[in-house]
């Protein structure tokens, strides 16, 4: 009986309380982050692809040749508020920075992290060279963040085994679907990180499988479009491979790029969450998202992908990371040099917002493609205004009567979105583009016996094959400028179509994109159609 008391009496093991969320905190580094992004959005003239989401909003469809639809929606919403605002058009990013931010700490946070560690890991995100690309309204913007929170309701899930997360990862795995068609190799990665490293048990939910059938229900209609326009998406990698290789970011360039982006701070996190996964028994669980991230990264290189396509994981690599860092056995010098580092990172965040772009004057030729790609980092993409001008002085030597039927055409997409935004000045006609997305907005109406066509001004002979008659009317070159916006650019007026448009266009339409320093690896024009 005595015994029986003393076993009831012994004191039972109480497990140690979940740390509070650090809302003070983030929510003071979030709100700090949001007024310091908003504040500084306009310094950046549009980009190039801005003016073509702009573009693609003033003529709203289910989904486009290359994105979803949310993006052209937020960008028509944008300008329906503050038409000509670059703040205005880039403040859904922002919105998306922020929650990002929100998102590494909420990741801390399920891990068991206490409340300087979830400062941590939002700091961190908070001043990687990434949050400073992230604020241009484009695809990435969206897709990097949303990533992010379908990771963590998975890194949720293996916590707390509520399987209602995994089909929110559904579902918002189905809303990304309609940003960046990227998502579908996102949601394998991290199946390929369950079934190599656990948790194995969410592989008999049958919330993933819901959550799985969301997403290919939202392919849905995006695969019909792409069947009905002969795939132009699938065409698109071996171009984009293209590009990238031209701009010295293929395979060789592309881990330096994805380390500058991650910053210095978050390239050490992003060491450490290598380490603590295998060494940590606490992480051990979380595997699954750093070799989602490595299979994802492998894909990428092999396909010559963008550096950016696997950053959606980067929130969750600073929140391990930034755990392991706190549980290793440190040395009192390697407190010491975090010091700078962190001092850097913050330095280098505030510089990239406060410095660039830099001022015109220090501008130099672009010589190739990879100058092109420099160019658009430290002095963004300017003189839109100057472009328009030109085409408007080339409109002005048509007579009345050839005004009537006239519209522009433009050989870039970026350029027809430039004379869509800054083109009501000069009372310009219709302007369309057979370049990429551009190109599926439609052809002129065969009405249209007379044009003004400008792009790269060795487009001549080109033109010269199409029309029966083909008159240069203007020009702009600036040696200094950018190849397509204010360097090598011819106006010319054309007429006498030898084809109806409607026959036409489908042998113009093209998604390589010129920008005067590469040539295309196969043809000048290649039909999408």
């Amino acid at each position: 009986m005595t015994a029986v008391l003393a076993v009831h009496t012994e004191p039972e093991a109480i497990p140690a309380p979940h740390p509070r969320f650090a809302w003070r905190e983030v929510a003071l580094v979030a709100t700090l982050s949001a007024v310091v992004l908003t504040v500084t959005a306009g310094r950046y003239e549009f980009f190039g692809d801005e003016l073509y989401f702009l573009s693609a909003g003033r003529r709203l469809d289910y989904t486009y040749a290359d994105q979803g639809v949310v993006v052209p929606f937020f960008a028509w919403l944008a300008d329906l508020a503050a038409p000509g605002s670059t703040i205005a058009l880039r403040f859904p990013a922002v919105v998306m920075c922020v929650g990002a931010i929100v998102v590494s700490a909420l990741i801390a946070y399920e891990l068991r992290a206490d409340r300087r560690i979830q400062l941590a890991a939002a700091f961190t995100y908070a001043t990687t060279s990434l949050i400073t690309t992230q604020v241009a309204l484009s695809t990435f913007s969206f897709d990097a963040t949303l990533t992010a929170v379908i990771t963590w309701l998975f890194v949720r899930w293996v916590r707390v085994r509520q399987d209602w997360l995994i089909v929110a990862a559904g579902l918002v795995a189905a809303l990304d679907m309609q940003v960046k068609w990227m998502v579908p190799l996102v949601w394998g990665c991290l199946g390929l990180g369950v079934i190599l490293c656990g948790p194995r048990e969410i592989l008999r939910r049958p919330a993933l499988w819901v959550a799985t059938g969301i997403l290919a229900l939202s392919l849905v209609p995006i695969l019909y479009w792409q069947s009905q326009n002969n795939w132009p998406q699938l065409a698109m990698g071996k171009i984009i491979g293209a590009e990238q290789d031209a701009t010295g970011f293929g395979p060789l360039g592309f881990m330096p790029q994805w380390l500058a982006l991650a910053g210095m701070l978050g390239s050490v996190l992003i060491g450490f969450a290598f380490w603590g996964v295998w060494k940590q028994e606490s992480l051990r669980p979380y595997r699954f998202v750093v070799v989602a991230l490595v299979i994802m990264t492998t894909f990428v290189i092999a396909t010559h992908g963008r550096p950016y396509y696997p950053t959606g994981f980067f929130p969750a690599m600073f929140a391990i990371g930034a755990v392991t860092l706190w549980q290793f056995d440190r040395r009192r010098w390697m407190n010491m040099l975090l010091v700078p580092i962190v001092v850097f990172s913050a330095l280098t965040y505030v510089l990239a917002l406060t410095m660039l772009p830099l001022s015109p004057s220090w501008r130099t030729q672009t010589e190739d493609a990879i100058d092109l790609g420099v160019r658009s980092g430290l002095f963004g993409t300017t003189n839109w205004t100057t472009l328009v001008d030109t085409v408007a002085d080339g409109y002005e030597t048509l007579t009345p009567q050839e005004k009537e039927d006239a519209v522009i055409v433009s050989q870039g997409y970026w350029q027809a979105g430039a004379v869509e935004e800054f083109g009501g000045k000069h009372d310009l006609p219709d302007v369309y583009s057979p370049s990429r997305g551009f190109g599926f907005f439609g052809p002129p109406p065969d009405s249209a016996t007379t044009v003004i066509y400008f792009g790269l001004n060795t487009a001549e002979a080109d033109l010269r094959s199409r029309f029966d008659r083909v008159e240069r009317v203007a020009e702009h070159d600036d040696p200094m400028g950018i190849p397509g916006i204010d360097r090598m650019i011819a106006v010319w007026k054309c007429s006498g179509p030898k084809q109806p448009w409607s026959s036409m266009w489908d042998t113009m339409t093209t998604l390589y994109f010129d920008l005067g320093h590469w040539q295309d690896p196969n043809a000048t024009t290649r039909p999408i159609r």
